[in-house]
């Protein structure tokens, strides 16, 4: 637990409530309305998430006295990230999904427009993805709209009516909806709607230029069959949720994380869970941001590795990436999304012996079930908390306070699948397989930072994730970064981040015009009015007031004859006659910025416009730690830890880290025990405890 500053605190209720659903643990993450912030962990249980929110619960529960009903019912927000979009994407095992789409245009998302993924483009033998609707699911009917709005075919509306026999026959789940040009007349998609809502009244239906309306066809089909197909799955997890949070008194609806940034009601993830797919991570940019603040740092690399896997975001100028139009897990998601880089790197992560007798490391994961050899749940694969167990990185009594015991013999054993075949000791074999998960990890990070310009020695490296902290001061040395803020909260970040975020839409519409033309600007301005009517209305109904709502705009923008174009921020202000000059001047900079060069002598266009709503949920007060025990009495005792190749280990301190506080100064090699993590500082780094909460782990010259 972290103690509070004596600051008033704004929060409507005593609590709030921080969830996050992972792949091994699922973090809970409690603020109060003094300022107090507490972190929970329980085992993930992917068949029934309930349940796992019920073993926190009771965690809570106990340590406060009071009953998970009370807790609930005194929260202001219930706040949920969750992995199943993600899985049901990941497994292919969302609900069975049908296509009504424009005839001829069946095919355009096995085309993938024509595109192989980088580093496989000259492959033959790579795999075509995995379609989420079948061949015989995907249904043209007969109609056509062209490019400038005009209908040349009518709608046969009987195409429909059959499509939708056969996937009533089909017993279809959800149905997407996608025709071409529909952006710029969505007469024949709100028709062929009706009549699927009609004959189909409960399937999950996604109408593709309501959800993402803008040009290009096969990336609005694309996003439109991957809402669909989360959206049955989805349903079902918010459904149980929501049930599961007003049976213990919940005054406030749950609020689920999107992939966006930003917080949602139950009904706007179910209608638009292709916005659940990222949840998790999404949160990790806010809450790297925030334990920066104190040191004034706005270039964040935010590193998360948990049980299964090891995420990545970065953050430059306070601004965090964005993708939008990307392919990822192989499908093409058009909707803005924060840019997460994830590899299978966790503890969970395997060692194995590839054909060419070469040690590597996952991507397979032991999960929560088995787990890793050394949680003595009947897992005999050497996994990377094996490897640190053995290293002498993790404390052999257990996990999270001894709720959960390790087995190092059990590990031991595991780690000679390894050491025997390559014929080495098992220490080695253990150093090996951290070694190589770490390079794992710093390949991740070259490609968010080094591959996409920007150099990692300019920032700070935020570790998150209970696993991390054992790794933390090896990546940032392979880095070249000299800097790590590592939170207390670390192993619960993300669902601190979502604690502190604010309720976020995004709108899309799409607006072919040049700039040049005298009414261009009436044109945009009106349809950021019309788009972000929608969003006010959201708003409203969720509780917020106009005065708590942040608006702002982008155009996506390009030189006239371009073939792709860039987004351009441009505040909350209306679009005209004077402000348009202010535009364009901003669309030269950022393709300066972006490609070095700019044709000031071209006209410009735009492609897309798009709105950011915020509704802004006030922010828990900030935890601040008092003056701890002396360094003497905070060392629980020494062990062997090995930070060699050799695999000769030394003894070093290890320092029980609820004893520490403000200004708390240990040189490494040390070892600091948290209740959820384990920090390893390595030889030639030393690490001060801060006042806010956060270790300042920095590279001794």
């Amino acid at each position: 637990m972290i103690n509070a500053s004596k600051r008033e605190t704004s929060m409507r209720s005593k609590y709030r409530l921080g969830i996050d659903a992972g792949g091994t643990f699922t973090d809970f993450v409690l603020a109060d309305q003094k300022g107090n912030v507490r972190l929970f962990k329980a085992l993930s249980t992917p068949t029934d998430p309930t349940k796992a929110i019920e073993n926190g619960l009771k965690l809570i529960s106990e340590e406060l006295n009071e009953s998970p009903a009370s807790v609930i019912s005194n929260c202001d927000l219930c706040i949920n990230g969750t992995t199943v979009g993600l899985n049901a994407l990941i497994q292919h095992k969302g609900g069975k999904t049908g296509l009504i789409c424009t005839a001829g245009h069946e095919d355009s998302i096995e085309i993938r427009l024509g595109h192989k993924e980088d580093g496989y483009r000259y492959d033959p033998e790579y795999p075509s993805a995995v379609m989420l609707v079948p061949r015989y699911l995907r249904r043209g009917i007969r109609e056509r709209v062209i490019s400038d709005g005009s209908v040349k075919t009518p709608m046969h509306e009987e195409d429909v009516r059959e499509a939708c026999r056969l996937f009533q026959a089909e017993k279809i789940e959800a149905v997407a909806i996608s025709f071409v040009w529909s952006v710029l007349n969505p007469q024949h998609e709100r028709r062929a709607a009706e009549i699927v809502r009609e004959m189909l009244p409960h399937v999950a239906l996604t109408v593709g230029g309501e959800l993402y309306p803008q040009i290009r066809e096969y990336t609005r089909t694309s996003t439109a069959i991957t809402n669909a197909y989360l959206g049955p799955i989805l349903k079902r997890y918010v459904t149980a949720v929501d049930a599961y949070f007003r049976a213990l008194g919940a005054k406030h609806p749950v609020r689920y994380f999107q992939s966006n940034g930003g917080l949602a009601i139950g009904q706007a993830m179910t209608d638009r869970s292709v916005y659940a797919i990222n949840s998790g991570p999404a949160s990790a940019p806010q809450a790297g941001l925030y334990v920066c603040a104190p040191f004034k740092q706005k270039n964040v690399i935010t590193v998360d590795m948990g049980g299964t896997s090891f995420d990545i975001t970065l953050t430059k100028d306070s601004l965090t990436n964005v993708n939008k139009n990307i392919d990822f897990l192989r499908y093409r998601i058009g909707v803005p999304m924060i840019q997460v880089e994830t590899l299978g790197a966790g503890g969970g992560s395997i060692g194995w012996i590839d054909t060419m007798g070469i040690l590597q490391v996952g991507p397979q994961s032991a999960g929560s079930d088995p787990g890793p050899a050394c949680y003595g749940q009947g897992g005999t694969e050497p996994t990377v908390s094996d490897a640190n167990l053995v290293l002498g990185y993790l404390n052999p009594d257990g996990l999270l306070g001894g709720r959960l015991p390790l087995d190092l013999e059990k590990a031991r054993k595991a780690m000679r699948r390894i050491a025997d075949p390559l014929g080495i000791s098992v220490e080695r074999a253990a150093y090996g397989i951290y070694t190589i998960v770490n390079n794992n990890m710093v390949n991740g990070i070259r490609r968010v930072s080094v591959e996409r310009g920007y150099d990692p020695r300019d920032f700070v490296l935020v570790g998150a994730g209970g696993a991390t902290a054992a790794h933390i001061t090896s990546l940032a040395r392979e880095m070249g970064i000299t800097t790590v803020i590592l939170p207390k909260l670390a192993s619960g970040l993300c669902a601190f981040g979502q604690i502190i975020s604010d309720v976020k839409y995004n709108y899309m519409a799409t607006a072919p015009l040049r700039l040049d033309h005298d009414k261009a600007y009436r044109r945009i301005t009106t349809l950021f009015h019309e788009i972000e009517a929608e969003g006010i209305k959201h708003l409203k109904a969720d509780g917020f007031k106009p005065t708590d709502m942040v608006i702002k705009r982008s155009l996506d923008m390009r030189y006239v004859g371009q073939v792709h174009e860039c987004t351009v921020e441009i505040g909350n202000f209306d679009i005209s006659e004077k402000t348009i000059v202010k535009v364009i001047d901003a669309f030269h900079k950022r393709h300066e910025e972006l490609y070095t060069y700019s044709e000031r002598h071209n006209a410009v266009e735009v492609v897309n416009i798009e709105s950011t709503l915020y509704g802004r949920v006030v922010k828990p007060k900030s935890p601040k730690l008092g003056k701890g025990a002396t360094l003497s009495k905070a060392i629980k005792g020494h062990r062997k830890a090995i930070f060699r190749a050799s695999g000769k280990s030394e003894r070093v301190p290890v320092y029980d880290g609820s004893q520490l506080g403000a200004g708390a100064a240990i040189k490494g090699p040390a070892i600091i025990e948290e209740v959820t993590t384990t920090i390893v500082i390595e030889p030639g780094w030393a690490a001060k405890l801060d006042a806010s909460g956060s270790y300042v782990i920095t590279m001794r010259k």
